[in-house]
């Protein structure tokens, strides 16, 4: 691969290929700046913000007219007017900050929507016990996840970062923007914290999850500077000589970091390459190069969300033609977005989907064929990530090509999974009585939930890894992302070819995502801190063991991100292979990987997030559900922001 100038900073020679840099890597350390102090905490209430100030229509005309076709400048025109009308008949809208005399730290909202100031307080509530409790400021890690868990928590993190500089007035702008900056430190200080070269000997899963986590703080850093620094450059590592001009014209902070973290999105997606493979099924990327051949939906929903997510941010980007070859890819397209279409491609026509139209998890190659290389055995295990990271490519493919296509089979997508936790969208309830039941008896598994709640299949059980608590609130980052504003800044290239419909379509998620955020307030305990099972509260929290989870449902479904990697020789897992977070069995009949003992308490020491497990002290039966298992974690308090991020996003859209 070809060196290139980096279109973000001022080395222009930083390679794509994950070689030796130009500048020593240590070098980069001096970025960091001061950490925050151990003890710091964030406030729990969110009376710094408001709902987003969206951009002016004149704004956006100034930086569209230029690139529209005059179809596009109609369509925009009548935009404008419609929302010109639209302002007539409304106020100024309800959120307003309440004037408070200097030195007030009470600062209250003072709104005319409830339900939507609460949504915002709940989402930063949920994101300061998050970083509180489980932030380590001293290493910048999020000490009790493994790496790529840590990954997922920053990514949402960063996704919330965007959403409270888009709520952000511009009174009291010191504070908030401490407040902003203070949450921003600790992503950027976990940079330096997270176990890079670790993750480089891992699954392909593992290393494109990296990719996608610093993409989201790019993002964030771009939107922030756009929305309250646009005056000012946007360059890494530069301030002008001049003190009057620096003032004026010196980039916002997180600049300083954004070459870094594109670095690392660079080189570990140049990395996550060597996964593609055209000899087995015809293309695909493998899951885990130590194991037998496994081309699993995550890992390539991952490609395809990652790929097109690097043509959105560096579209300039050059590979040399012999490179290019040798990956597979076509060479009339740039290479990032000819991964992710020819990656979408291979997804959408290896018959990864069920018959309710969710994605199961993989297939292996059945070895006792000879000279078998079609992807025969499928794993019909449905996990609801394998659902959510798609969505992100959907709407990045969309956004890059205008076919309306992308979003359509998005939104079958969605549609899709509401269905399957047994909500009816047409009349926004749950298609079954989840009121009055008898005690224990709970609503019947519909295939990705019951009651309306969207549920992992071990919730019930309270039987659910590392892993498997990290899934739902991947989904809802997603699908955030994929019903983010069409009118975001950044997007507005695109008003002129929005499907019609898609707007429309997105609220009409928002009273079943309600319903699952108001199942998931219930799971907070005294410190705020969410349970992994979102229905147990509203079914009356039920304890038993033979509550239906829809698991024996086919002999074909291998929960092996919950029960362990079995050690059989369809996996090639003989030699103990094991995935971070598990722990050996020995090997005997039906004998796997397992995760973590789910009765104790564990937790990682060491540089490493997979070293050695320590035994806490067994968790006491209690009248919780949530309190079984692995209980309350970093991961399950990242699904509960995720998801109440999702929440008060969607209520911006009606």
């Amino acid at each position: 691969m070809t060196a290139i100038p980096c279109t973000c900073c001022c080395h222009p020679d930083r390679r794509l290929d994950g070689g030796q840099q130009d500048e020593p890597g240590p070098k980069l350390r001096h970025k960091s700046g001061l950490p925050p102090p151990a003890g710091a905490v964030l406030p729990l209430h969110a009376s710094a913000f408001h709902p987003r100030k969206r951009a002016s229509w004149a704004s956006l005309a100034k930086h569209t007219m230029a690139r529209l076709s005059l179809a596009g400048l109609f369509t925009l025109l009548g935009l404008i007017v419609v929302r010109s009308l639209a302002s007539v008949t409304k106020d100024a809208g309800p959120w307003k900050i309440k004037t408070v005399a200097d030195g007030d730290v009470d600062d209250k909202l003072q709104v005319s929507d409830d339900a939507t100031t609460q949504a915002l307080e709940d989402a930063f509530a949920a994101l300061a016990v998050l970083q509180n409790d489980y932030f380590d400021a001293n290493n910048g890690t999020w000490p009790t996840a493994i790496e790529w868990t840590s990954a997922v928590v920053g990514t949402v993190v960063s996704g919330m970062l965007s959403t409270m500089t888009q709520a952000i007035s511009e009174e009291q702008w010191k504070e908030k923007e401490n407040l902003i900056s203070s949450v921003f430190a600790q992503v950027s200080h976990s940079f330096f914290g997270q176990q890079a070269e670790d993750i480089k000997t891992q699954a392909y899963d593992d290393i494109l999850w990296v990719v996608l986590g610093w993409l989201e703080t790019i993002k964030f850093v771009r939107l922030h500077a756009q929305l309250h620094f646009s005056e000012t450059e946007q360059a890494c590592n530069h301030v002008p000589e001049e003190l009057r001009t620096a003032l004026r014209r010196t980039s916002w902070q997180g600049y300083n970091y954004l070459c870094t973290f594109a670095d690392r999105s660079r080189e570990f997606w140049d990395l996550s390459t060597n996964g593609w493979d055209e000899k087995l099924c015809h293309g695909g990327m493998i899951w885990n190069p130590m194991l037998l051949p496994y081309k699993n939906a995550i890992t390539n929903e991952l490609w395809i969300a990652a790929s097109a997510s690097m043509y959105e941010h560096f579209p300039n980007d050059t590979f040399s033609k012999e490179w290019i070859q040798s990956k597979g890819f076509p060479d009339r397209d740039p290479v990032y977005l000819a991964a992710a279409i020819e990656g979408y491609k291979w997804l959408r026509d290896v018959n990864m989907t069920n018959d309710q139209g969710l994605y199961v998890d993989g297939y292996h190659i059945d070895g006792s064929k000879p000279g078998n290389v079609e992807c025969d055995q499928r794993n019909e295990m449905v996990y609801t990530y394998n659902q959510g990271v798609l969505l992100t490519g959907h709407r990045g493919l969309w956004s890059i090509t205008g076919s309306p296509s992308y979003l359509d089979e998005g939104h079958s997508l969605i549609r899709s999974v509401i269905k399957a936790t047994g909500w009816d969208l047409m009349r926004n309830a749950p298609v079954d009585a989840i009121e009055g039941l008898p005690p224990g008896q709970i609503p019947p598994w519909r295939g990705l939930g019951r009651g309306g709640i969207l549920e992992e299949q071990c919730d019930v059980s309270g039987t659910c890894s590392q892993d498997g608590q990290t899934f739902k609130g991947i989904f809802f980052h997603h699908l955030t992302a994929f019903c983010a504003p069409i009118t975001a800044p950044g997007d507005v290239t695109t008003i002129a070819r929005v499907p019609v419909g898609h707007d429309e379509t997105c609220r009409m998620y928002l009273p079943w995502v309600k319903h699952n955020t108001d199942a998931a307030r219930k799971t907070r305990d005294e410190g705020g801190k969410f349970g992994m099972w979102w229905g147990a509260g509203i079914f009356n929290n039920p304890m038993g063991s033979d509550i239906d989870n829809g698991q024996n449902a086919t002999s074909k479904r291998i929960d092996y991100r919950n029960k362990g990697i079995p050690l059989d020789g369809s996996w090639g897992n003989a030699t103990a292979v094991q995935e971070p977070g598990m722990k050996p069995v020995h090997p005997g009949p039906g004998s796997q990987t397992r995760p973590d003992d789910h009765g104790l308490h564990t937790r990682r020491v060491g540089d490493l997030g997979r070293s050695r497990v320590v035994r806490g002290v067994g968790r006491r039966a209690t009248g919780d559900p949530n309190e079984r298992g692995r209980g309350r974690t970093v991961e399950t308090q990242m699904g509960g922001l995720a998801l109440l991020r999702a929440y008060y996003e969607l209520s911006q859209r009606t």
